[in-house]
């Protein structure tokens, strides 16, 4: 312990001992470093709270603190919806409702319209500070609902699914029950067989959504396991017999530059000897015409 350590220590138990003496305690009773050093620091750790609030002007009104109150409850059952939905993903299925009561109530404290008292809330609330906490809170779960393409599968006014989302999940689950009927045993050639046709409509139903731009997250994650299970889990693929038309059309295509050539060159060759053939006769003939002069 250095000499400034031991100095402080004696300096804080003179004045504790003092202290004592004033108050009339007694002052041959024991005192320790630790009791001393414990006290201070309780002090100095206390919690503050503010003893007074702030002006009226400088609060908000009841009318935009229940606002507030609302958008907190909304707020966390939206969250509450988000993190079970996280895997598999059904963020779109399962949310949409409690997204729109958040989007409702964001509305009423971000408009400029005025509630109870004649007072608007849009700058108590949201613009009152550099932080603009709601207002950030608010846009991390927009930007949630946006990243994922919940329009695509949610109805204006977010009231319902649209009907090609109810229709993929129907045809989704028609082939998940297929699986499961037929996934029993480490054989799975009667799953690939009879799942087949199941299988090759959903895929050509995703294709169709994928095309028109009617696809969210939801639907995508759900393609995405179902893909899995099919060639990594079950090891399934297409019949050969489907494979053979798009083969010979892909060969067809390969080859189809080396008959155009090949038929190019013998187009050419065989022009290009109708070409010499009269000019070899003219000479003939002029040939046999200076001989008969000769002659």
């Amino acid at each position: 312990m250095s000499l400034n350590n031991i100095a402080a220590i004696s300096v804080l138990l003179l004045i504790h001992i003092c202290s004592r003496v004033s108050d009339g305690g007694n002052p041959s009773e024991p005192v320790g470093p630790a009791a001393m050093l414990d006290s201070s620091s309780a002090s100095r750790f206390s919690p503050i709270s503010l003893s007074s609030s702030f002006p009226e002007d400088l609060e908000i009104n009841e009318y935009c603190s229940e606002l507030l109150h609302i958008f907190k409850l909304r707020y966390v059952t939206y969250v509450d919806c988000l993190v079970p939905a996280a895997r598999p993903v059904k963020v779109c299925q399962n949310c949409y409702s409690s997204y729109s009561s958040l989007t409702d109530i964001y509305q009423n404290i971000s408009s400029d319209q005025v509630g109870h008292g004649n007072v608007s809330c849009k700058d108590s609330i949201l613009r009152s500070d550099r932080l603009m906490l709601v207002y950030l809170l608010y846009g991390n779960l927009e930007d949630i609902w946006d990243v994922s393409g919940c329009i695509n599968c949610i109805s204006k006014g977010l009231q319902s699914l649209t009907n090609d989302t109810l229709y993929f999940m129907n045809i989704l689950n028609q082939t998940l029950t297929c699986f499961e009927m037929y996934r029993q045993g480490g054989n799975h050639s009667e799953l690939c067989t009879k799942c087949k046709d199941d299988y090759r409509g959903l895929n050509v139903l995703y294709g169709l959504m994928e095309k028109n731009n009617t696809l969210c997250i939801d639907i995508e994650d759900s393609m995405n396991m179902t893909r899995r299970l099919w060639s990594k889990n079950f090891n399934c693929s297409f019949p050969r017999e489907e494979t053979v038309p798009v083969i010979a059309v892909s060969s067809f295509m390969l080859f189809l530059p080396i008959i155009f050539y090949l038929s190019s060159f013998l187009h050419s060759e065989q022009k290009k000897r109708k070409l010499i053939h009269p000019k070899r006769a003219k000479s003939y003939s002029s040939m046999a015409n200076i001989q008969d002069k000769l002659s």
